[in-house]
């Protein structure tokens, strides 16, 4: 075989040595900021480097510190717009402290969970942030007995003792709940989609509790459940179509229920596209009021009241959580925190 050598080669440490006459470890000090190099050398090596267009090795060095400063997030998809607003801030505080970031996905599937957390592993982070898919497997484990700091987001995995931050679910489902009986609504209904995750299940929950606390009966007909698209491969979640269906069924029977509440914002144009050719008004025959406040959410006819989700607080606190336990100043844990969200009131709710 003929090694070629005329095409583009990576410029190592050495090649800057070799440049200045001087030997790899006082460029190495020198390009560290570490002592015993001086300020006039210091600056000569970093020029130089820049010149020729070095760039440090985060690999081979990990070698010798024994830390990647990589940190694993495993996400269930990024078509849910919470998640997008949670990486940014992560990866801004990881950036802030040195790390970077290694984003696997895992589409819902347990087999490619398994296969995300296996990767993560065998690439050497230093830590993982993730959001389970909550199946029938439990591949975080692994995390945990290989010693590696382990924060979960959004879903906890029971039993696990790691820690975990999520939207207070539950509670932001009983807010709506109450928003739309103050305003005069006995018949609500609640669409929301058909996975078993724990943020659907704590609404729910929320959403029967608060019904119950007003007299209003908890009937079966309270929930419509939309099919989730979450389990199929490559499949565009949460489109309006899906809620326009099962809803369109519902409004054809004649029922038309004081309020909606939706599973997410995208259900809502689903709803309204229904509500609409069927000549239903929001607000006037009927109240909306979505969840995640999505960014076309204020724009639609009426605009849509919905529940704001603190993801990049939870963002913040997960990850400030988890640098610290890489780090080994952690107070002691597991800890686990409830962060509230935030009703936003707006023309679909003004009756």
């Amino acid at each position: 075989m003929v090694r070629r050598t005329d095409g583009p080669r990576r410029r190592t440490l050495q090649d800057v040595a070799e440049a200045l006459g001087l030997t790899a470890n006082t460029v190495s000090r020198a390009l560290n900021d570490k002592p015993g190099v001086s300020p006039a050398t210091r600056a000569l090596i970093k020029a130089e480097a820049e010149r020729i267009g070095y760039v440090p090795n985060v690999h081979a060095r990990s070698l010798v510190l024994g830390s990647r400063k990589t940190i694993g997030v495993i996400l269930t998809d990024l078509a849910n717009p919470f998640f997008n607003d949670l990486i940014s801030a992560v990866e801004e505080l990881a950036i802030t402290a040195g790390y970077t970031l290694l984003l696997l996905l895992s589409d819902e599937d347990p087999e490619r969970e398994q296969y995300a957390v296996e990767t993560a592993l065998r690439s050497g982070v230093d830590g993982i942030l993730g959001v389970p898919v909550q199946g029938r497997s439990n591949p975080w484990e692994a995390v945990t007995r290989a010693g590696i700091p382990l924060v979960h987001i959004a879903r906890d995995i029971p039993g696990l003792d790691v820690d975990f931050y999520s939207t207070d679910n539950e509670t932001g489902r009983r807010l709506s709940v109450e928003a739309a009986i103050e305003r005069g609504a006995r018949d609500i209904v609640l669409v929301e989609e058909d996975l078993r995750i724990s943020t659907v299940t704590h609404r729910l929950e929320g959403f029967h509790q608060a019904l119950s606390a007003h007299g209003i009966p908890s009937d079966a007909n309270r929930v419509v459940l939309v099919p989730s698209r979450r389990t199929a491969r490559n499949a565009s979640l949460w489109r309006g179509e899906d809620a326009y269906r099962v809803i369109s069924d519902l409004l054809d029977t004649g029922r038309v229920p004081d309020a909606f509440l939706v599973g997410n914002d995208y259900f809502g144009l689903g709803l309204y596209t229904a509500l609409r050719e069927r000549g239903i008004r929001v607000p006037d025959d009927t109240l909306v009021i979505g969840w995640g406040d999505y960014p076309f959410s204020r724009f639609l006819d009426p605009p849509l009241s919905t529940m704001r989700l603190p993801a990049v607080e939870i963002a913040r606190r997960a990850t400030r959580r988890l640098l610290d336990l890489i780090d080994g100043t952690a107070e002691q844990g597991p800890l686990t925190e409830y962060f509230q969200p935030e009703l936003l009131l707006r023309g679909s709710m003004n009756r």
